[in-house]
């Protein structure tokens, strides 16, 4: 048998919630799927991640890339 207790003691510090939100009426998850459909999140390595200090770094470089591209040319149909 372990010696471990299975359950975390109690915290015996106050909680952080004051007592006028009241939560009961929420529903969880409510615009999660409206939230996720207006996002695009795109993970950095994180070497990139150092070269950028911001988004707006990131998108500057990747409209300027995006305006230096040659456009390929249209494959004939085969």
């Amino acid at each position: 048998m372990r010696d471990v207790a299975t359950k975390k003691p109690r915290s015996k510090r106050k909680s952080e919630m004051r007592a006028e939100y009241d939560f009961s009426g929420g529903v969880r998850g409510k615009y999660a799927e409206r939230y996720a459909a207006g996002t695009n999140v795109v993970l950095l390595d994180p070497e990139v991640a150092e070269a950028f200090p911001s988004s707006k770094a990131v998108n500057d470089a990747l409209r300027l890339l995006m305006a230096a591209r040659v456009p390929a040319r249209k494959r004939a149909n085969r």
